[in-house]
């Protein structure tokens, strides 16, 4: 009997997450109310509380859920000794099936409990570990120029998120990711190749 009780009660701790998880991607995480998820969940509102005390509980616990599978589908991804072009590939894979979700998290986080940015900085850690490994390699064989590392990965990440922040421009009604991921990728790489390896003007 308890263990049927317990059972019970995780299914509706994972719904919770699950409908918090939707509302949050489709309408914005500081503007969704803890009764809006109950009301989507199918629960009493006071049955949030029963397994989140506090809003914030519940908005650290769905992105420290969400943000930990982002994360392991980078990793599962890629693949080791991948190269350049297959790291980013995978990154934005990655973020791309919880675009939604993500894009709220970068363009909310700063009014975000400090959960949200802990946890953006995982996300950002893990395509770090890959992307460096991956820059090491090319450069050391000359395919791209020495640079240095920290400037890579945010020149990667602020193009990354300036089209996820400008979606409406670059991709309207669709995943910017999936539409203008392989243009990022060529561009980026593009502006990384040697100087004596690019066309010289007549």
């Amino acid at each position: 009997m308890a263990a049927t009780r317990q059972k019970q009660k995780e299914q509706t701790r994972s719904r919770l997450l699950r409908c918090a998880f939707e509302l949050f991607s489709s309408h914005g995480i500081t503007t969704t109310k803890t009764v809006d998820v109950a009301r989507e969940a199918g629960v009493s509102h006071g049955t949030v509380f029963v397994h989140f005390p506090t809003r914030d509980d519940l908005v650290a616990a769905v992105i420290s859920e969400y943000t930990a599978r982002i994360v392991r589908r980078i990793h599962e991804l890629v693949e080791s000794g991948a190269t350049l072009q297959a790291v980013l590939a995978a990154h934005l894979e990655g973020l791309s099936e919880h675009e939604a979700f993500y894009t709220r998290l970068i363009t909310e986080g700063p009014i975000l409990p400090p959960i949200a940015r802990t946890t953006l900085i995982g996300i950002q850690s893990a395509i770090s570990y890959h992307l460096a490994e991956a820059v090491e390699k090319e450069m050391t064989r000359g395919s791209i120029r020495n640079i240095p590392i920290h400037l890579l990965f945010n020149t990667w990440i602020g193009l990354v998120h300036h089209y996820l922040c400008n979606r409406d421009l670059f991709a309207p009604g669709q995943s910017v990711l999936k539409r203008r991921g392989q243009e990022l990728i060529v561009h980026y790489i593009g502006l990384l190749s040697p100087t004596d390896n690019k066309e010289e003007g007549s």
